[in-house]
């Protein structure tokens, strides 16, 4: 009987390079922030039971102490700006991106690009926003949220990633639809009902990139301490809050 020698398979690896591109974001439509209240994570830390007594003593909300507490902030007081965004915002839009996008891989994404690892100052001039939102129980009880949004926001940030699995036009084109498809923050593109936090890439010298990098640190200290309403919804609901409040004898956040 004839046999045959089986031949050893070459095994050929791909060397990997780290590639590296810088970005200048703007945002195509205002950003929502939802960062969970200090409250809300000391009370995961530490559960305590409220009482009836408690619950009746305190107020359920306190609109301007949420507004104050709902964005992400530059621990560094010499960071150009108060506020921040989280870069793991841009990888999972990006991700999303990968998804829609035929010959991408979401996979890809999650294991071979890294986008800056600390918090990345956001530029822009942060209101008051007042929604009805609904709660995930399960019956979808209504309550009104306040968050920050910025009208106008930008920020910039550096991607690296692996080459040649991934090329530069790739990762410019897959951050391009992020912002179309996905978005950041509260109320994005991505989960359907709204389309806040859209954005899209501009050069170093985009006008209007330049102009809202005017509004870094001292602008939004400013507007968090002076703030002002988003819109007439929210001026009008805050005006009723604090009347009612002092006539109950809470005291409120100013």
């Amino acid at each position: 009987m004839a046999t045959t020698k089986a031949k050893d398979a070459e095994v050929s690896i791909v060397t990997l390079i780290e590639g590296e591109m810088k970005f200048c974001i703007l945002g195509t439509s205002p950003l929502v922030f939802n960062r969970l209240p200090e409250k809300a994570r000391r009370e995961l830390l530490f559960p305590q039971k409220k009482t009836a007594a408690t619950k009746a003593a305190n107020m359920k909300h306190d609109p301007i102490a949420e507004f104050r507490a709902s964005p992400y902030r530059m621990l560094d007081k010499k960071a150009p700006t108060v506020l921040a965004v989280l870069p793991t915002m841009f990888k999972q839009a990006m991700g999303t991106a990968a998804l829609c996008t035929p010959g991408a891989k979401r996979t890809d994404i999650d294991r071979m690009v890294r986008v800056d690892w600390e918090n990345l100052p956001c530029y822009g001039v942060p209101k008051v926003f007042c929604a009805i939102t609904r709660s995930a129980d399960m019956n979808r009880t209504p309550d009104v949220r306040t968050r920050a949004i910025l009208p106008e926001w930008a920020c910039r940030f550096t991607v690296r990633f692996e080459k040649p699995i991934l090329r530069e036009q790739t990762i410019a084109d897959l951050l391009s639809a992020a912002g179309r498809v996905s978005g950041i923050c509260d109320w994005r593109q991505e989960k359907g009902s709204g389309s806040f936090g859209s954005f899209k890439l501009v050069s170093e010298t985009d006008k209007d990139f330049q102009r809202i990098l005017k509004m870094g640190r001292e602008a939004q200290e400013d507007a968090l301490e002076n703030w002002v309403a988003y819109d007439q919804d929210t001026a009008e609901l805050l005006s009723w809050f604090n009347v009612e409040a002092k006539k109950a004898g809470h005291a409120v956040t100013a």
